[in-house]
Formats: C-alpha cells, structure tokens, sequence
C-alpha cells in the first residue's frame, strides 16, 4: 500500500479513505493519531494490525461536537461539566458505553468507553465530513515515541495505512489526560496538560490523581497504563537534575556518541550549545513535554547513539505529563552516578 500525505488544505482524499474502511492518520493538539470510522468493526481492528497493538488496549474515541458522544455513550452531569470546561482540547473522559453502540475492539472489550473533542478545527472538520467518530490512538509502532509530525507516522506506518493528514507540528507533544468518570469517584488514569487541580476546580469534589498499576492478567481502562509506551530501540535513563555534572563527564567519556536532552538553562549551563548529540527541551513544563518524543526519535534514528539520558523535571502537576511518558519510556531507570562512574 502506498501511503499518501495530504495537506489539511484538502481534506477530500482522506474523507472518501476513511469512508471507505481505510486508516488515516491525523493531526491533533496532542499528538498525531491514526483514524478509523469507530462503528467500522473492521476498520478498527486494522488499527490493531497496522500498530500491533494487544487487543485488550481500547481505544479513544474522536468526535467533532460533544453531542456526537451520547450516541454511544452514557453522558453524566460531571462528564458535560468537564465537556463544557474543557473541549476542544486534551482531555479523554471515560464512561459508560450504551449497550451494542460499539465493537468490543474500541472498548478493549470493557463495559467503557473513552471520548475526546481535540483541539485541532483540521481533524473537527475532518470527523464532520466523514459523518462518524474516528477512533485515534497514536499514529505510531504500539511501544515507541507518539508521533508528533506526520513524518513521525511516514516513518513508522508508510506502507500500512492510506495516508497522513499533514497540519504541521502539534502543539503540546503528550497525549491527552484521562479522567475516569464511570466509577463513584473521578480518577485520572493518565496524566497529560489538563491537572488534577484543574479538573478538581470544575467538579468541586477530589480527583484521584496516583498512579494506577494493571496487573498482567486486567484489562486497562486507558491506553498507556499496561504496556510498554513510548520507548525507542536505545538505552534511556532519567537524569536527576543534581547529577547532570557527572552525566556529562560520563557521557563525553563513551566510545559512542551519547544523547543528551535536558533544559535550555540546563545547557546553557553546562555550555552544551550548539554541540552535536544535544537536544534543548526549551525554556518550560510545555516546552519540555512537546520537543520529548521528538527528542527521543531523533536519536533513536542515529545509528551511533546507543544511549539517551533525558532530565527528569521537578514533580509538579504540571510536569506530571512529561515525567510519565519519560519515566515510561526508560522503564524507571535513572542514571546512578555510583553505577555509571
């Protein structure tokens, strides 16, 4: 299959894909995700395939309005508290599936389903003129960095799928926030731009925010709670911002290049500017979060790098997102200055 790349001027060749069972790839504030019409029991489970991803990983589901929600689910006053404070933009709100509305492949075979409005008018219209949901997780191998270009998806995809709407870089870089709203107590089951604080402000009750753990044998809720997310094929290790002196002597010290991601101040810092295998996350949390996969890819492709160390931010709310997706993608591995020197 010879995967196409569209601009998000002309929408008509990626309509006419996903109406015809096809998977398209699309923009959102977040990341790029890979679309198929979500009451296409078919189509969906090509979305599986073309990822690999475990079937018991459901899906979120992408609407153009909010009321397009409460075709297929149980919409609560909190849920339209939270669509009404929020949407467009990155929050994924689980509730309960009306009986039938949907496949057992979006639901990851659970009695929920999770919903998102995204924040990109390219991808709203593009989920008008299909006339159906689309199904979004990220356009990318099911384990590796998210895509946050659509030459992160030609990369990762070409061959597998119809095409890429192209709309540019996004915006924010991590995936949406999940909030559990089918449950007595709201939860958040993935942190991303939207915080605890934030929602606990618009429903006035708490939110749980900790971490959520899913045993081997349990079907996750969410994307990114079970499996291996978004880890390149090289060695990542979180670096604690007081041992970033020795990481760097240990680094320059390899025989192979060693990639180096951390704040602009941290660069400057250590005067690391301009020098090869150096990645600047930017100035801030958001900054941080948005240039972190494409970090992670960059060095990634680069046969000589074996081994990332990427900073490891303070634990604020709002570096909940970026500190999650790291910390998955080194598997919790930090660099030990007792091991490494």
């Amino acid at each position: 299959m010879e995967t196409k790349i569209w601009q998000a001027t002309d929408l008509s060749a990626a309509v006419k894909a996903l109406q015809r069972g096809r998977l398209v790839a699309f923009p959102t504030e977040t990341v790029y995700g890979l679309g198929a019409d979500a009451f296409n029991e078919k189509a969906v489970g090509k979305v599986y395939a073309a990822k690999g991803r475990p079937s018991d990983n459901p899906l979120i589901v992408h609407v153009a309005t909010p009321s397009q929600v409460r075709d297929y689910a149980q919409v609560s006053e909190q849920a339209q508290q939270l669509m009404d404070a929020f949407w467009p933009g990155p929050l994924t709100i689980i509730l309960p599936v009306v009986p039938g509305k949907l496949s057992k492949l979006v639901t990851g075979g659970l009695q929920t389903v999770a919903s998102r409005l995204p924040d990109n008018a390219v991808t709203r219209q593009l989920i008008s003129a299909v006339d159906s949901p689309l199904v979004g997780p990220s356009a990318n191998t099911s384990g590796k960095p998210s895509p946050t270009i659509a030459e992160h998806v030609y990369h990762d995809l070409h061959g597998k799928i119809a095409g890429v709407v192209d709309d540019g870089a996004t915006k924010i870089g991590v995936e949406s926030t999940v909030i559990d709203l089918s449950t007595d107590h709201p939860a958040i089951l993935r942190p991303g731009k939207i915080t605890g604080p934030e929602i606990e402000a618009v429903l006035g009750v708490p939110v749980d925010s900790s971490e959520r753990h899913v045993a081997a044998d349990e079907a996750p809720k969410a994307p990114g709670m079970k499996y291996r997310h978004y880890a390149p094929d090289k060695d990542v290790y979180m670096v604690k911002e007081a041992d970033w002196t020795k990481a760097i002597i240990w680094a320059q010290g390899q025989l192979a290049p060693v990639g180096l991601m951390l704040p602009d101040r941290l660069v400057e810092k250590h005067q690391l500017a301009g020098m090869d295998f150096v990645w600047p996350l930017g100035e801030n949390d958001a900054s941080a979060a948005a240039k972190l996969f494409a970090g992670l890819r960059n060095f990634d492709d680069q046969p000589m790098v074996q081994t990332i160390l990427v900073a490891r931010l303070a634990e604020t709310p709002a570096n909940a997102a970026y500190n999650n997706r790291l910390n998955k993608a080194a598997g919790g591995q930090y660099f030990d200055v007792a091991e490494f020197m």
